[in-house]
């Protein structure tokens, strides 16, 4: 080798390092789950020039149905809320997990289409839209859709909804034998047509006695009707199964390969788990690969995880006409690589990975993922009487009981983490209570709170129960009339609450267990929620508490080994 070809060779290897070191400082991949906190029951469609459009189940909470859009599958943003008009469905008195199940959305000749279920109410319905960010309509009731999870599927010349039902004739013939079915659609008057069919009795192989198959999607590719579902429930049995057939009114027929996702196979103690996958949706990105979009789990312990059902989001590979979700092994990651041509937008709000924000409320309107518990219907915050301050009045409603309590709060999206707000809040009353909440439902939360009790102010820490809020610990504080500032650290299944009026933070309550606002112990299918609340409980009051500022912070460990290598 001559001396030139050397410094070649040698420039040539400093260069390959050079890239190799700028790729590993880049952002090469993107994070899962992709929506972190309880974000269940995803459903995506896109408009044919670029744009995707995703949504979401939020039960009894308010707004309704999230929008969020990308063009990447991978940069989300939330647009909208399709549930954001008290008068469109009434949350009244429904419990904190029931309500809004499993919305589906899909788009045909310039009209998008959302079919959902009130699950306790009036059952399905269909409301629609041209701009998918809103004003979406009234809802269309759909009497004849028995069942949950039902979605719209657009043929050439033929529309139809498929969903979850009874078992033929209603007899089931074990615990959680369900039924997928579909009716022909008339979607220019919103109705349905004709009588309903089966499509799959039990599940793929109703001899082994398949539980709950729901979710039901349909699409017409690669000369082929497909037909996916989910099955087993959605704990950790949870998996996705394909048909299909190349004429919609025949039998549709199961991939022998099933199921196509599933964790349910895998050891529960390994590390850093992702479990309960199910309930997904497919779709194809604008550079030709495909990708799928599904629900599952991170239990930082067995099966407690108070985080809620998230989405997650893997390639998809076709193997002989099938998809199947390529996980790149047997375990759902934590991290994947971006599709080609996409990189992360830094300036989106944070819904993934490690991140802290701050709020203090010098916008006129709430940023849209804030939560309310069912419909506000009348106004009882303001973020215009007092510059930089989140007003909201002290009120009878509780969130122990089933209507809209004076509470505003933000999903916890971490294992790892901690939340504080600043809050300006006088009361004599000692009915009158407000603060930071940790809220799982009505019976499983912890709130901190300011309050009044023999004739002096005090910091009070209670307990949701059936029995209604237990008092865990209270002290009392000078009646300064400074702010009092809270705290929550929440470490996977351990939570403590601070307070300060001063500089130095007080641990109130000492440890608390955590799993008492797992979904495993609080039941339901929502995550847990971080905010604001005051209550009057039951009593009139003309008070308010004034919030300066909202903070949260989370870091998880997966995402800080991540970063470090």
């Amino acid at each position: 080798m001559t001396y030139t070809s050397k410094i070649s060779a040698r420039f040539l290897s400093l260069c390959v390092i050079l890239l190799i070191t700028l790729s590993t400082l880049g952002q090469e991949t993107y994070k899962n789950p992709i929506l972190a906190g309880w974000y269940p029951d995803p459903a995506i469609t896109n408009d044919g020039s670029g744009n995707f459009y995703m949504v979401h189940s939020t039960f009894a909470f308010y707004p309704g149905i999230p929008i969020f859009h990308s063009r990447d599958l991978v940069n989300w943003k939330q647009i909208g809320n399709l549930i954001d008009r008290p008068d469109q469905i009434d949350l009244e008195g429904f419990g904190t997990s029931r309500a809004i199940f499993a919305p589906d959305i899909s788009y045909d000749d310039g009209i998008f289409y959302v079919t959902c279920t009130v699950v306790d109410g009036k059952g399905n319905f269909v409301v629609t839209a041209k701009d998918p960010a809103g004003p979406w309509s009234d809802p269309v009731w759909l009497p004849e859709v028995i069942g949950i999870d039902s979605g719209l599927f657009f043929d050439e010349n033929i529309s139809y909804i498929v969903y979850n039902s009874d078992p033929p004739n209603n007899e089931p013939l074990y615990d959680g034998h369900r039924t997928i079915r579909m009716m022909e659609f008339d979607k220019e008057n919103l109705k349905t047509v004709g009588e309903d069919r089966i499509l799959v009795n039990g599940g793929v192989d109703i001899s082994t006695k398949p539980v709950w198959a729901e979710g039901p999607r349909i699409y017409k590719l690669n000369g082929y009707y497909y037909l996916m579902t989910a099955e087993g429930g959605t704990a950790v049995n949870h998996s996705e199964m394909i048909y299909r057939n190349k004429d919609i009114d025949d039998e549709f027929i199961p991939f022998k390969g099933n199921p196509i996702l599933t964790q349910r196979h895998l050891d529960p103690e390994r590390q850093n788990p992702v479990t309960s996958a199910g309930h997904a949706d497919i779709v194809q990105h604008p550079n030709g690969d495909w990708y799928g979009v599904f629900l599952a789990v991170r239990p930082y312990e067995g099966d407690f995880y108070n985080t809620g059902r998230e989405t997650f989001m893997t390639p998809v590979k076709w193997e002989n006409d099938w998809p199947i979700f390529d996980l790149g092994g047997e375990e759902i990651k934590y991290e994947y690589p971006l599709p080609e041509g996409v990189s992360i937008n830094q300036d989106l709000f944070p819904l993934n990975g490690n991140f802290k924000f701050t709020r203090e409320f010098e916008e006129e309107e709430l940023d849209l993922q804030w939560l309310f518990l069912r419909n506000r219907k009348e106004k009882w915050f303001d973020l215009k009487e007092k510059e930089g301050y989140l007003i909201m009045a002290t009120r009878p409603e509780t969130v122990s009981g089933t209507s809209n309590p004076s509470f505003i709060a933000h999903r916890q999206q971490h294992l790892t983490g901690e939340a504080s707000v600043s809050m300006n809040f006088e009361t004599k009353k000692s009915n009158e209570k407000a603060g930071l909440i940790a809220f799982q439902n009505e019976t499983h939360f912890y709130f901190i709170a300011k309050s009044y009790e023999g004739n002096s102010p005090v910091v009070q820490l209670y307990r949701g129960s059936e029995s209604g809020p237990e008092l865990l610990a209270s002290e009392k504080i000078s009646p300064s009339g400074k702010p009092v500032v809270f705290k929550v650290e929440f470490d996977k299944d351990i939570y403590k609450f601070y307070y300060k009026t001063g500089n130095e933070w007080k641990n109130l309550g000492g440890e608390l267990y955590g799993k008492y606002l797992s979904t495993r112990i609080a039941g339901g299918f929502v995550g847990n929620n971080i905010g604001m609340y005051t209550t009057s409980n039951g009593e009139t009051s003309n008070n308010s508490a004034a919030f300066d500022w909202f903070k949260y912070s989370g870091d998880d460990e997966v995402y800080q080994e991540s970063q470090n290598n």
